[in-house]
């Protein structure tokens, strides 16, 4: 990382009360864990750290998504992308979403012969994640089968999710560090 963490300990980092307020609203948001490195690095801009923090907070908590439809959209996201780090930290909340072994074989694959034994709403949210992160546009037929299998707020949601992790997370990893598949935390303070 090209930047220094912020402390939230130092007590000249933070000097109004409304920048104090978003230190302690990121730290709930992260509880019982600590704050994360990305949290430490957006912290230099505090209000841009409360905004993302409000935003990944509903992405990653109260959208309506089942967890495995979740996070096969973001898994989905770190495998067109390259983003190892964030597939090294979403494959297991994939699987503890339901998601098989061979499921998530299918899932890294970049481009995948077959749904393998992802269900068809599954298979529904690889294509439509596959299409928004790779070219950006969906193509109708794409849409339409997403449409078969998920409410119009669900759409909504796996959208927002597939763009944050697309436009935010990823690109922030991979501007700012030198990790690879095989070693995802090279370089990575973020």
């Amino acid at each position: 990382m090209r930047l220094p963490y912020a402390d939230p300990s130092d007590p000249n980092a933070f000097k109004t009360p409304e920048e104090a307020a978003i230190v302690s609203r990121v730290r709930a948001r992260r509880a019982p864990r600590p704050l994360q490195a990305l949290d430490l690095t957006l912290l230099h801009s505090p209000a841009v750290a409360d905004g993302w923090n409000s935003f990944l907070g509903a992405i990653r908590t109260k959208t309506s998504l089942s967890d495995d439809v979740r996070e096969i959209a973001i898994c989905r996201v770190a495998v067109i992308n390259e983003a190892w780090y964030e597939w090294s930290h979403h494959a297991p909340l994939a699987k503890d979403g339901g998601v098989s072994e061979e499921g998530l074989k299918t899932l890294e694959e970049r481009d995948p012969a077959g749904k393998g034994d992802l269900t068809e709403k599954q298979w529904a949210v690889v294509k439509y994640t596959d299409a928004m992160t790779a070219n950006v546009s969906v193509g109708q037929e794409i849409f339409d089968e997403l449409k078969k299998h998920f409410s119009e707020q669900e759409i909504v949601e796996i959208t927002a999710t597939v763009s944050y992790h697309h436009s935010f997370w990823s690109t922030w990893m991979l501007g700012a560090s030198a990790h690879t598949k095989s070693n995802p935390f090279q370089g990575c303070r973020v």
